[in-house]
């Protein structure tokens, strides 16, 4: 059995613009990332660095539909998967799933964090898509290893 994490958000903006605020590394260091050596393309690796750990994440197997999904590979045992669903209002659902660890005790504990990490990410790029505010901006300040 292989376990998931999921999370999904309605962004109250067209999804040409939610897709970018994915793959624009412009908009993404502003809601998630700090760094990134690209922009996220098909075939790309790229290093994504987060503002409170001093790690470095590859992220590889990149494959994108424009206006519709991304997925990308950053822990070898899991991909994550990003689709967007344009509705008649013009707004975005944007649903976030990261899958392929073994059910175990310490996977599941995984799961569970990943959909809460997933939800924030989704929650701070609604917030910064559509009102320009950065939640993450000293979230988690406190995870920082001193």
């Amino acid at each position: 059995m292989k376990l998931e994490s999921n999370a999904v958000i309605q962004i109250q903006r067209p999804i040409e613009e939610v897709f970018e605020g994915i793959v624009n590394p412009d908009k993404m260091t502003n809601y998630f990332i700090s760094e990134s050596s690209g922009r996220l393309e098909s075939g790309k690796k790229l290093i994504w660095k987060f503002p409170e750990f001093p790690d470095k994440f590859p992220i590889t197997e990149v494959k994108i539909e424009a206006n519709h999904s991304v997925s990308f590979v950053w822990d070898p045992e899991t991909v994550v998967n990003i689709t967007l669903e344009k509705l008649p209002n013009n707004d975005t659902i944007v649903r976030v799933n990261e899958s392929g660890k073994e059910f175990n005790e310490d996977n599941l504990k995984w799961s569970l964090e990943n959909s809460g990490g997933w939800a924030n990410f989704l929650a701070c790029m609604k917030a910064y898509l559509e009102y320009g505010i950065q939640l993450r901006k000293g979230a988690f300040e406190f995870m920082r290893k001193i």
